[in-house]
């Protein structure tokens, strides 16, 4: 089993290269699709770096995973499943993801059912890779379809848990919670303490290189928000409390119309342009809750 990380700066995220170099085997976790809000282009610079990479060792891209529907950056999925023909899988999760999405930006013909993956995972699924079994962990919290790949001695756990300088993953979007939030990392303090957690984001200082993974024990001693002494409860307070201060993500509007298709562009108006969508004077919350003015 090999990884190779690559960080994308703009969103801070990481897009981790897992292979099994035996049998020339990979999957691409977490993949970042470079976007301009301002012009509406997306640069696919440091996606192609990582398919370059993959194809001057060999390896063929079975799969693309994703740990949740980010709302930080779009994905690069769909790109990668056209260009190489690899499979989407992402949480079963991504069907109640869908449904309250559909319903902000009103894609009355989205199909909310997961369609847009190739497979939706459960808890105590697997995926093969090449020699490789993956295992899905459910770890939600942070959204609803959180998941968790295990492969080996390594987790890829999305934004579940950060480096421990920066904590935890915020839980007030819609379909978050920080009791699960805690319960789902209590279960990755449950592995083994050298098990190494693949991170989702890391957000270096200048003249500072980004951590791409901290072991169990490491969070478990030192992370800021939960170690192995936090309880529930002050956890949920802190977590919750610091939630509120919080500004939505910069790319959270055209991310989410994105990453609920799996990548794909919406679809094409009668002129041939997919546009994105933006609510005016209302907010993520207020349509959430069918609030109307």
């Amino acid at each position: 089993m090999e990884i190779q990380s690559f960080h994308e700066p703009d969103s801070g995220t990481w897009t981790h290269l897992l292979a099994d170099s035996g049998e020339q085997r990979a999957a691409i976790i977490d993949p970042v699709l470079v976007f301009d809000p301002v012009s509406g282009m997306a640069d696919t610079a440091f996606i192609d770096r990582i398919l370059q990479a993959a194809d001057q060792a060999g390896l063929t891209i079975d799969w693309v995973l994703e740990t949740h529907a980010h709302a930080d950056h779009l994905t690069a999925a769909d790109l990668i499943r056209r260009q190489t023909g690899a499979s989407i899988a992402c949480s079963a999760g991504i069907c109640s993801v869908q449904e309250n999405f559909v319903r902000v930006f009103n894609m009355t013909d989205t199909a909310t059912d997961g369609s847009q993956f190739d497979r939706l995972l459960q808890a105590g699924d697997v995926i093969s890779l090449g020699s490789l079994d993956i295992r899905i962990l459910e770890t939600p919290g942070h959204t609803a379809d959180s998941i968790t790949y295990l492969a080996g001695d390594a987790a890829f756990i999305g934004d579940t848990l950060f480096a421990p300088a920066f904590g935890t993953a915020r839980c007030d979007f819609p379909g978050g919670d920080a009791g699960q939030l805690y319960d789902s990392i209590r279960k990755l303090y449950e592995l083994p303490g050298e098990t190494r957690l693949n991170l989702c984001h890391d957000y270096p200082k200048d003249g500072q290189a980004a951590v791409s993974q901290v072991s169990v024990e490491e969070s478990m001693s030192s992370n800021i928000h939960l170690t192995a002494e936090t309880s529930r409860e002050a956890f949920i307070a802190m977590r919750t409390g610091r939630d509120s201060q919080l500004n939505l993500p910069r790319l959270i509007l055209p991310s989410l119309q994105v990453n609920i298709l799996g990548g794909a562009a919406p679809g094409s108006d009668s002129n041939g342009v997919a546009y994105l969508r933006t609510p005016y004077n209302r907010t993520i919350a207020d349509l959430i809750n069918g609030e109307s003015r």
